[in-house]
């Protein structure tokens, strides 16, 4: 029977110095290492994705404690979270996941069953493709809405935005925006996240007296209900933000579903 490993044994005993035993181990060892770099990060994912969403509950927890009486609220409703439902984005109706599972979004965009490929015209989040469906986060009591957070998303200067978005029962004013995720560029654009350019947010209206999404962020001060402050030298993570809110407030985001909300309610 022939030596399977001959070839093997003969290119490790070429000499060091040969061309061929010099590229082979170059090739060898760029193999070997991706390999590891690849194993490391499968085996990883799964820890870094729980580790994502525990930092996003957290944002999302520190948010509800900067909204007046809302923990009281809280408790006093017997819950110490939000309820969680899905949305069908088309519609606006409520549903469930696709097999009855825990929602994937990043699965879901990557399925063209599942999603949708944005026009050029109507991405005005820079996100390309937007799910046929997603989460929403209600607050209820006695069978009354009390506040709805949003999951919304967009491009940034130099990162994807995410954000949590609440609204009061009226479905027209922000409760407030909190920043879950960001990679923008640190003293600039990261500065979304700091209590005082948030705290802007609660009490502006989201849509003008016609009906049509108003709420921009702007530079030089804002000077309606509509209109917040842009940070000064991030412009466009300024205008991440706005477009961001824009997109998913409008007839390609959570527009239906909250048309739909006011409209039926739950």
């Amino acid at each position: 029977m022939a030596d399977l490993f001959a070839p093997v044994r003969g290119f490790f005993a070429r000499s060091n110095d040969d061309r061929i035993k010099i590229i082979g181990m170059a090739v060898l060892v760029a193999f070997v290492s991706a390999s590891a770099v690849s194993l490391t990060a499968v085996m990883l994912k799964p820890y870094q994705e729980a580790n994502r969403a525990a930092e996003r509950q957290a944002r999302l927890d520190a948010m509800l404690d900067t909204l007046p009486g809302m923990r009281d609220l809280m408790l006093e409703s017997g819950v110490d979270t939000l309820e969680t439902r899905m949305v069908n984005l088309d519609d606006g109706s409520f549903t469930a996941p696709a097999g009855g599972g825990e929602f994937d979004l990043d699965a879901a965009l990557q399925d063209p069953d599942a999603s949708i490929a944005l026009t050029p015209e109507t991405d005005i989040a820079g996100i390309k493709r937007r799910a046929d469906l997603s989460p929403v986060y209600l607050l209820q009591k006695d069978g009354e809405l009390m506040l709805i957070v949003l999951p919304v998303y967009g491009a940034g200067y130099q990162s994807t935005l995410r954000a949590a978005l609440a609204l009061e029962a009226d479905l027209a004013t922000i409760a407030a925006l909190a920043i879950v995720e960001q990679g923008d560029t640190p003293g600039f654009g990261a500065r979304i996240e700091e209590p005082e350019w948030l705290a802007q947010w609660p009490g502006k209206r989201i849509a003008d007296e016609s009906g049509a999404i108003g709420i921009e962020v702007v530079r030089g001060g804002a000077s309606t209900p509509y209109e917040v402050d842009g940070i000064s030298g991030a412009t466009k993570t300024s205008d991440g933000i706005g477009n961001m809110l824009k997109f998913w407030l409008g007839e390609n985001g959570f527009g239906p579903f909250l048309e739909r909300l006011a409209r039926e309610g739950l």
